[in-house]
């Protein structure tokens, strides 16, 4: 027996994955990781990821394709999954788009209130400039950015429903918390269990025992 038959491989699918060269064991690392098809695999590859890291891209709703248009334009896995995250996409801008842009010394009207708001409001400049060019309101980024929270990071977790203050205290990037949390408990509630202090174990057991999302709540009201 074959280590391709030990590992459970049809024949058909060791034909496909030798012919992308891949060793028995790294194609069943792929497979493990919830890659199945040896392109895939490949893209993956050239992104930058591998089976045990691979989960974060894909909690982060990319695909392999997405992973590697990130690379090419030279962005962190990491930063590419919580920009992802955030609802950005990869794309490339063109010349002539780049020739139409506002030029750096000359920022939008909206981008200048922004960081007019910000500079004001005691924010550091390069803390400011990354809120304001993100397209942030000023009203809306000033908590976020006074705590330094980066602001790919306050996208996602603002729209889990954390509050500035409790990004702030979890000290940790956003598709960190996604990744952590990722079916444990609904979307919904996961601002309400981790901002109550439990970690995810904790509060899946809670919430089997019967504890609800709004008693975390209260839970997370007196933490507050």
């Amino acid at each position: 027996m074959s280590r391709w038959d030990e590992l459970g491989f049809t024949q058909g699918e060791v034909r496909r994955w030798r012919a992308a060269r891949f060793a028995a064991e790294e194609a069943a690392a792929w497979r493990e990781a919830g890659v199945t098809v040896p392109a895939d695999a490949r893209l993956w590859i050239t992104a930058g990821a591998a089976p045990g890291t691979v989960i974060t891209w894909q909690r982060a709703g990319m695909t392999p394709a997405d992973a590697v248009r990130w690379h090419e334009l030279g962005v962190a896995p990491h930063d590419a999954a919580r920009r992802h995250l955030a609802g950005e996409r990869p794309r490339r801008v063109s010349w002539l788009a780049r020739l139409a842009a506002p030029e750096p010394d000359h920022p939008a009207p909206a981008v200048a209130e922004a960081l007019r708001r910000l500079l004001r409001a005691g924010v550091p400049a390069d803390v400011a400039h990354a809120y304001a060019d993100a397209g942030w309101d000023g009203d809306e980024a000033e908590e976020w950015a006074r705590r330094r929270v980066d602001q790919g990071d306050a996208r996602v977790l603002r729209a889990l429903g954390f509050t500035a203050a409790e990004a702030a205290r979890l000290g940790r990037p956003a598709v960190e918390v996604v990744a952590a949390w990722w079916g444990v408990v609904p979307v919904e509630e996961v601002a309400a269990w981790c901002a109550a202090g439990l970690a995810p174990e904790e509060a899946a057991g809670q919430r089997a025992a019967g504890v609800t999302a709004a008693q975390a709540a209260v839970l997370r009201a007196l933490s507050g």
